[in-house]
């Protein structure tokens, strides 16, 4: 996989299966081309879940920075860039005879709580790379977490994205409920 490593995606598959005993659907927020949501859907189909799995993207490629992506480590990553289309990652599922997820194509500050984010989720996986996306993320799937449900931020702690780290270390200020594992440079988030 291209931009999430092999140990990476073990703790992330790891991670989801325990998350099939919890209620709630699977979200990723940034899917990029499609390949963690791959893993996800083929999780859940060869485990029989009922459960959804919900794509968000923009589709445009990345949005602006903010001052608190500043990072000389990661100045390649500029606005439209990791642009890919929706059709790609639809094309995808397709050829890996999987069921379609639900797919929204927008900003993730443009999306709605109520309309857009499923009633209740088990498993989060938040990929946008910059603070203000991750930021944005968490506001959109904590609320909803169910009780034993688990959130994985990644690139925390990556000195290319350093607003991934910094939006998870503010979220975490506000919300001492929720406990920090860290693994590689995933965050991960649970109750």
């Amino acid at each position: 996989m291209e931009q999430v490593s092999h140990q990476e995606t073990e703790e992330i598959l790891r991670l989801a299966k325990l998350s099939l005993l919890q209620t709630g659907d699977f979200v990723e927020l940034g899917c990029y081309k499609g390949d963690t949501s791959i893993l996800l859907a083929k999780l859940l189909k060869d485990e029989k879940s009922d459960k959804k799995l919900w794509l968000y993207d923009s589709f445009a490629g990345l949005p602006e920075k903010t001052a608190e992506d500043s990072s000389t480590a990661g100045e390649q990553f500029k606005a439209g860039e990791l642009f890919v289309s929706k059709r790609e990652v639809i094309d995808k599922f397709r050829r890996a005879n999987l069921p379609l997820p639900i797919i929204k194509k927008a900003f993730f500050e443009d999306l709605n709580p109520d309309a857009d984010i499923p009633e209740e989720i088990s498993f989060g996986f938040l990929d946008g790379d910059l603070y203000g996306s991750i930021k944005t993320s968490l506001k959109l799937v904590f609320p909803k977490l169910s009780k034993k449900g688990i959130i994985i931020v990644h690139d925390y702690n990556n000195p290319e994205l350093p607003g991934s780290a910094r939006a998870v270390d503010e979220f975490l200020r506000t919300h001492p409920e929720f406990r920090l594992t860290q693994k590689h440079t995933l965050a991960i988030l649970s109750r």
